[in-house]
């Protein structure tokens, strides 16, 4: 492709965000950060990398970013929390959309014309078939839902209206860890929720056993963290290199895992013996969500390549390596 590549990453201090920067680097694309560490961390930062410090909604600073022949960007910034923005949305709608809506406004002044969507499963909400593909109905059951599929529709309309070249990656559950120093500190995410608990002695619970499922928890598509980090490497090459991508990939299994045997799993891999405890459900969480690869597989190299019990086991590493040390974000 001729001349080194430089992306832009929002998020890139975060758990996903770190990752996929180091994936770049590793596929020799210079990557710069931009990111307001309301969730991230600047030790995820590596040394040498350029790394703005702000907000998505500070378009002047957001602008620093983009200097020096920027090729593209990936999108990872956002408040992502689908259970609390039920009690935040007009924080989440801020976050997600207006920031979105700036980025794309800077993307257009200064020509960047590739980009790489965060999206989410949640854009789904409780599916009706047993595997979703992107051609699946979406009906989001939150408001972080409702702003993924708005920044979905914002993508869509600079493809329209600018010949913006864009895909959208709808994550699935992301989870595990790609090395020791580069962990999920998330406050709500299930994997820090029961390692913190297992580390401070108390009971790991599980939000609803009510669902209409096999065991009446929750079930998810779990994907490895490296993995989806190499499907964003391949969407900014691709990208890149001129060739056209479908606007729409899932990135899940196709097979579900329940909250109760991930907590089983969980109790193998660490050694922690335990029962969980039962607690009511929480807002804004489907039932079900398990979704086919095969798109991204054809086009991004797409491969779910860690069992459930090795995604624990890299996750574990790094909680009681690091992660556990910096604490939960915000």
């Amino acid at each position: 492709m001729g001349k080194s590549l430089k992306w832009v990453v929002t998020g890139g201090a975060g758990y996903i965000g770190s990752h996929v920067v180091r994936a770049l680097m590793d596929a020799g694309i210079e990557p710069v950060i931009v990111d307001d560490l309301s969730s991230g961390h600047e030790s995820f930062v590596p040394a040498g990398v350029t790394f703005v410090r702000g907000s998505l909604l500070d378009v002047d600073v957001l602008r620093s970013g983009f200097v020096g022949g920027v090729n593209g960007v990936i999108h990872l910034a956002g408040y992502k929390y689908a259970g609390e923005s039920v009690s935040r949305p007009l924080h989440t709608y801020e976050q997600n959309v207006t920031g979105t809506v700036n980025l794309l406004r800077v993307m257009e002044e200064t020509g960047v014309e590739n980009y790489v969507f965060s999206s989410s499963a949640a854009v789904y909400g409780t599916p009706v078939e047993e595997t979703v593909t992107e051609a699946s109905v979406t009906h989001p059951e939150s408001p972080y839902g409702e702003t993924k599929l708005i920044g979905e529709w914002l993508m869509a309309d600079q493809v329209k209206a600018r010949g913006l070249r864009a895909t959208a990656l709808r994550y699935f559950n992301v989870v595990g860890s790609g090395s020791p120093d580069l962990g999920d500190t998330s406050p709500h995410n299930l994997f820090p929720l029961l390692f913190r608990a297992l580390t401070t002695g108390s009971i790991p619970h599980v939000n609803g056993v009510d669902y209409d499922t096999p065991d009446g928890s929750c079930v998810r598509d779990y994907v490895h963290v490296v993995d989806v980090a190499a499907a964003h490497v391949i969407a900014a090459r691709k990208l890149s290199a001129g060739i056209k991508l479908e606007s729409i990939y899932n990135l899940g299994a196709g097979n579900g895992t329940s909250v109760l045997d991930i907590m089983t799993a969980a109790s193998r891999v660490t050694g922690h013996a335990f029962e969980p405890e039962f607690r009511p459900r929480r807002a804004g969480d489907p039932a079900r969500i398990v979704a086919s690869g095969a798109l991204a597989a054809r086009d991004l190299d797409w491969a779910n390549t860690h069992t459930v019990e090795q995604m624990l086991e890299s996750a574990w590493r790094a909680w009681t390596s690091k992660t556990a040390a910096i604490g939960y974000e915000g």
